[in-house]
């Protein structure tokens, strides 16, 4: 016989819960549309956070520069050894040829003393340690000696010398590799932000930024402002002719900066040698704590890490290569945290 068994329902605890599911995937579907549109920041948040990724950046140039001026400068100490030692390394050969002719002479005559016999097989120091052979040598072969000794002192000395620095040069060069990465990720992140405007808002923001730099020049009048010295006035009208060059990362010019590349830069047209970091700078000469008490020329840092350098400009307003994205322009000095000012 047929069965007529009612099929089996499910559960009504198995239907509530995925009913429960199903309306709860509605619920956050809803929610997710609803939410998406807002979590788009606006054009000031994403100017905001850009700013502080551009002063991150800032920062890790100036160790970076920091990082790029020590290599450079054991580059050029290691240069220096390495040719003094070669030039040592030719003065020894020179003093053992002469003992080794010395000796030449004397076999060839039949009188070649045990004593240099010694000396052309050994270590010269320990041969002079030997105080009962000393008196088998001339006192030219002695003095010969004693050159020689002194001379591979020297020679040992400057190669432990060359290999410390070689050390610290490869951890030098990995430190650099890192602060450029540092940099350069920060700038990428930066600019991803910036690509998520819209056409509208980047030309807002673009415009803001020309009408800062168009108008720099028209808000500062130097006229009464306190002139520096004249060294500081000629770096100070050299940073000038570079108002409207770009802001670049570790550069020094001459027709891209960034802020202590502009300064050390500026000061070398005038003759004087300033260190390559802002941090460098701000021990370069006579602090000036006191904003009414600057001149133009002066340097002058900001943040409390010092990672920032301009000019003044007098009247309350600085000469400087802000960040990434902007030029060289005027700007008031109240716009960062003003730390010091110094005169080189």
């Amino acid at each position: 016989m047929a069965s007529h068994r009612r099929p089996k329902q499910a559960s009504r605890a198995r239907v509530t819960v995925l009913t429960t599911a199903a309306a709860a995937a509605v619920v956050l579907s809803s929610q997710a549309a609803n939410a998406a549109p807002s979590e788009k920041p606006s054009k000031d948040e994403v100017k905001t956070k850009v700013d502080k990724l551009y002063e991150e950046a800032e920062q890790a140039t100036e160790k970076y520069n920091g990082a790029k001026e020590k290599q450079e400068k054991l580059q050029k100490e290691i240069s220096t050894i390495q040719d003094n030692v070669a030039r040592g390394q030719e003065e020894l050969n020179e003093l053992r040829d002469s003992i080794g002719m010395a000796a030449a002479a004397q076999y060839r005559t039949g009188s070649i003393d045990s004593s240099l016999q010694l000396f052309l097989s050994s270590d010269p120091d320990d041969y002079l340690d030997k105080a009962s052979t000393a008196d088998q040598l001339s006192a030219q072969q002695v003095e010969a000696l004693k050159k020689i000794q002194e001379k591979q002192r020297e020679l040992a000395q400057e190669r432990s010398e060359a290999s410390g620095k070689l050390t610290d040069l490869a951890s030098t060069r990995t430190e650099l590799g890192k602060k450029k990465k540092e940099v350069q990720a920060k700038l990428a992140e930066a600019q991803k932000l910036l690509n998520s405007l819209t056409a509208a808002e980047k030309a807002a923001l673009v415009a803001a930024d020309a009408r800062a730099s168009r108008s720099s020049t028209a808000r500062v009048d130097l006229s009464g402002a306190p002139a520096g010295s004249s060294r500081a006035m000629a770096a100070f009208q050299a940073a000038q002719s570079k108002i409207g060059s770009p802001y670049v990362y570790g550069a020094t010019g001459p027709s891209s900066f960034d802020c202590s590349g502009l300064t050390s830069w500026a000061y070398a047209q005038a003759g004087v040698g300033i260190p390559r970091t802002s941090q460098a700078q701000a021990n370069a000469g006579t602090r000036i704590y006191s904003q009414s008490d600057l001149q133009v020329g002066d340097l002058v840092i900001f943040y409390g890490d010092q990672h920032h350098v301009g000019f003044y400009a007098g009247n309350g307003q600085v000469l400087h290569a802000p960040r990434t994205g902007t030029v060289v322009r005027y700007e008031s000095i109240n716009n960062m945290p003003f730390q010091f000012g110094v005169r080189i």
